[in-house]
């Protein structure tokens, strides 16, 4: 089978690095204008170009997203930015309005054009009136069957692309194209801006009996009733490929560069042993369950996921401690800190490559030399003895309670 892209998101610069390190094959972002996760840390101008030279200097290709659906005055700016992605060599823009479309093919016409998830495609005829419209690559709705996904690949012109999510957060609507945000607090999640009120645990109220809540559930008083879970894929990645996917997509621009590394890391051992016809090592697997999540489904790909509709909470179970600065052949380590800890503890180092272990912590020094018996400021640099030589941006991390 034909081994697929690895799309990673990277949400401002530490996270891109993160994909870089993990092993994305390319990695999707925004600028300030135009993306779907106005809250993600996003891209200056200068820090699109500076990301751009750091993908390609590691043959790593970028999207850009420009998935809002625009009002005329920011259509009146939109030229002006895909001029700009062009000259800084992007790889593709991802789109989902057809005027926006327009204007890429005239002011970007090196750049691909693919079509966002936010278009709905759920059908061969969709996806091939983008490509003759002038798309490259078509982002399939996450309301699709494999079936349906192996029709799509099958009646569609073979050079357009194929691409569809493999892992992150899924929305209520159809292909999150919501309403509800605007209505209820004044952030337009098609344009970037959803507070999640499908999260929201709601009770109904009467007119004339103010403060008098009745409870709105589903069975067994469960309240969350517009409530996702989260999809994962990583089971059934040789899967995805037999359907003839181009790029296998992460989501989770807004997440953390904690985030980025682990499931990065995880969907590409997943890739090369689908791609090499070999069973998924269990402790690549098992990486899926160290990050922050919803409880998790495969999605519609094999029929209707179902609800979680207990609670909105994420599953948090583990907590980043350090960050491998560099690393000698010995195992001596510089790092920088993200939460404190002490001489004696228990820890599980990961990395690129690196397969998760567990450690106690013998020593700490400063920068100096000196002795410690804890870290505690953030961000501060130290130094440590592992368990054996790890690539730089490899992480220590801990066992904690952190879910709410």
């Amino acid at each position: 089978m034909k081994k697929p892209e690895l799309l990673a998101p990277a949400g401002d610069m530490e996270r891109l690095q993160m994909a870089l390190a993990y092993g994305a094959d390319a990695v999707y972002l925004a600028g300030t204008m135009f993306g779907m996760r106005s809250f993600a840390g996003n891209f200056t101008p200068e820090e699109l170009k500076t990301a751009v030279e750091l993908c390609h200097s590691k043959g790593v290709r970028v999207h850009v997203t420009c998935n809002t659906m625009p009002r005329n005055e920011e259509v009146a700016r939109l030229p002006e930015w895909l001029e700009y992605l062009e000259s800084v060599g992007v790889d593709a823009i991802i789109l989902a309005d057809v005027g926006t479309l327009a204007l890429a093919k005239r002011h970007a016409p090196h750049v691909q054009c693919h079509i966002s998830t936010q278009a709905s495609i759920v059908n061969y005829q969709s996806a091939t009136a983008w490509h003759d419209l002038g798309a490259s690559r078509v982002i399939l709705a996450r309301e699709l069957s494999l079936s349906e996904i192996r029709e799509i690949r099958a009646k569609t012109p073979k050079e357009l692309e194929i691409e569809a999510f493999a892992h992150g957060a899924m929305c209520v609507s159809y292909s999150g194209r919501c309403l509800l945000s605007n209505y209820m607090t004044g952030r337009d999640s098609n344009r970037g801006a959803c507070a999640q009120p499908c999260r929201y645990q709601y009770a109904l109220m009467e007119e004339k009996r103010p403060g008098e809540y009745f409870p709105v559930f589903e069975e067994n008083g469960e309240t969350y009733i517009m409530n996702s879970k989260d999809m994962c894929m990583i089971d059934h990645v040789g899967e995805l490929m037999e359907a003839g996917l181009d790029s296998l997509k992460l989501e989770g621009r807004a997440k953390s560069a904690y985030y980025a590394a682990i499931v990065t890391g995880a969907y590409r051992h997943a890739i090369d042993a689908a791609a090499a016809g070999q069973p998924l090592d269990p402790v690549w697997r098992d990486e899926v369950e160290h990050i922050s999540h919803r409880h998790y489904s495969t999605g519609f790909y094999f029929g209707q996921p179902g609800q979680y509709t207990e609670n909105s909470r994420y599953v948090r179970d583990w907590q980043i401690v350090a960050k491998v600065q560099s690393c000698d052949e010995e195992g001596n380590a510089t790092l920088t800190l993200n939460n404190k800890f002490s001489v004696g503890d228990t820890l599980e180092l990961v990395g690129p490559d690196v397969r998760p272990q567990t450690l106690t912590v013998e020593g700490l020094w400063d920068e100096a030399g000196e002795s410690l018996d804890q870290v505690r400021k953030p961000q501060m640099v130290f130094r440590m003895k592992l368990p054996q030589p790890v690539p730089p941006l490899s992480l220590l991390r801990r066992q904690a309670e952190l879910t709410p």
